[in-house]
């Protein structure tokens, strides 16, 4: 490995003043929301005896994991968008890109395993709680951590092959390997299709997968009454909102050749941002028994 360029500059979403303040305020605000939501959520499900389920199990990782992974990214958006200086380490760019690989490859995985606790809940009720059993549970977390840093880990490898020579300014509000590849003082394409088939084929087979198992939950409904079809469209609609807002932008930014657009950081703000920040409120508003227990909690408390 060399590398001349000990540091980069990010050149964020903007570079006008008066929009970099109201950056700094919106995103201040979403952050601090985005912190308190997850928060929340992850201190009521651990709290709360009524819901210990598998899929308050999930959702108590799904906050974790949300919090962790805007923590990743924003703080860092915020400071720059008041700071003269906006650079950041080779070091610390890194780092950004495996933190912001892990946490968003556990989302994925976290989102997969609420959709299979779904489908076990509706197709197989009978069967559910022997086959999601708090171990078995704990074991699919561990698989998804074990899986997320294989995945960031492989981000890494490919970021560190990568030889930095000439400009060091980084087009975008955090470090990933797309904005990167354009630094590069090499021929890209290999590691480029390395990056599609990583990133971009987790993104694309995770989403399909999801896809076909709300298929068969639909299909498996018919069976139902309308009162138990109205309670399980209300919670899967919740995930499938969720799994749209996070699989869309994703599979956009990773599963094409290297070449960026100016739109690429906005739809990379919907799932470094604005995933982490919506998810709490689709959860507790679609969901009587999270906000039941957030009121007997939280009202006793104060």
């Amino acid at each position: 490995m060399y590398f001349t360029v000990n540091e980069f500059i990010l050149f964020g979403l903007t570079q006008d003043p008066r929009k970099q303040k109201a950056v700094f305020g919106v995103f201040l605000m979403f952050y601090l929301a985005t912190l308190l939501g997850n928060f929340l959520i992850v201190v009521t499900i651990k709290r709360s005896r009524t819901l210990g389920s598998p899929m308050y199990f999930f959702l108590f990782y799904l906050s974790f994991t949300d919090a962790c992974l805007s923590t990743t990214i924003a703080p860092r958006l915020i400071v720059d968008a008041i700071s003269q200086r906006k650079t950041i380490s080779y070091n610390e760019c890194m780092t950004q890109v495996f933190s912001a690989h892990f946490f968003g490859c556990m989302e994925i995985f976290v989102l997969i395993l609420m959709a299979f606790d779904r489908y076990v809940a509706i197709c197989k009720p009978l069967r559910y709680t022997t086959i999601m059993n708090r171990h078995v549970c704990s074991v699919l977390v561990i698989l998804g951590w074990v899986g997320s840093c294989i995945h960031s880990s492989a981000q890494i490898f490919l970021a560190s092959r990568l030889p930095f020579c000439g400009p060091n300014v980084i087009d975008h509000y955090f470090c990933d390997l797309q904005p990167l590849l354009k630094l590069a003082c090499m021929d890209t394409y290999v590691i480029n299709l390395l990056v599609v088939s990583n990133s971009g084929a987790i993104c694309t087979v995770s989403f399909i997968i999801l896809l076909i198992s709300y298929v068969i939950i639909l299909y498996s409904l018919r069976n139902y009454s309308a009162e138990g079809r109205r309670k399980a469209l209300s919670t899967c609609t919740s995930h499938f909102i969720v799994v749209v807002l996070f699989f869309g932008p994703c599979i956009f930014i990773y599963t094409r050749p290297a070449t960026t657009f100016p739109v690429d950081k906005v739809v990379a703000v919907f799932y470094t941002i604005g995933a982490p920040l919506l998810n709490p409120l689709i959860y507790t508003l679609r969901n009587a028994e999270v906000k039941n227990a957030m009121k007997k909690l939280w009202c006793n408390k104060v």
